[in-house]
């Protein structure tokens, strides 16, 4: 039975995840999660009290699984600039797939701007981590002001996810590698442009 009752769970997570990234939050309603799942509408009140508690638990397991492609992704290096190169690299061809729509967490933000909507904590506390570990790692690069360099990275970031929601596959962000290199040279010490 329990067994029975995770798969029904990851069946709601999964239906619900495809549906707010592709269609959006607030364009979602429990009734598409219950017809595109097959589960009922009792069942998926078994598992989430609120549609609220279903964008949350989604919101959580996204975290992760951000967190465990970033680490992915920057851990061919313990070089910090080569970690930043890696990761914009990463993003670059995330971008460039048909099945990206931006990004969760900002998605979540336009679609819930009050603050104290759960949804929207969720992605502020997520943004704030992201910033401070390319803080981190611009301070480890070098970096003469790897607060202002962690800005700029966050908002090449956030500006590349927002260009493939706007404008599909083919979009603005197809080198935002090569823009990340030169915002990071820009601000290491001891390269020719520090």
């Amino acid at each position: 039975m329990a067994e029975e009752t995770q798969t029904t769970r990851r069946r709601l997570l999964d239906t619900a995840a495809a549906l707010f990234f592709r269609d959006g939050y607030r364009a979602v309603g429990v009734d598409a999660i219950v017809a595109e799942s097959g589960v009922s509408k009792m069942t998926l009140y078994r598992h989430f009290a609120s549609k609220d508690e279903l964008i949350v638990a989604y919101l959580q397991e996204t975290n992760e699984q951000f967190w465990a492609w970033f680490n992915a992704v920057t851990g061919t290096t313990t070089d910090a600039r080569g970690q930043l190169i890696a990761f914009f690299a990463a993003l670059e061809t995330l971008v460039s797939k048909p099945a990206c729509y931006g990004c969760p967490f900002l998605n979540a933000a336009v679609d819930f701007p009050e603050h104290n909507h759960p949804g929207h904590r969720i992605s502020l506390d997520h943004k704030n981590a992201v910033r401070a570990r390319f803080r981190d790692l611009a301070a480890r690069a070098g970096a003469r002001r790897p607060d202002r360099l962690a800005d700029a990275l966050l908002l090449l970031m956030d500006g590349a996810f927002m260009a493939v929601r706007m404008h599909g596959e083919h979009n603005p962000a197809a080198h935002v590698s090569e823009a990340a290199a030169q915002l990071i040279d820009a601000e290491l010490v001891g390269t020719p442009f520090g």
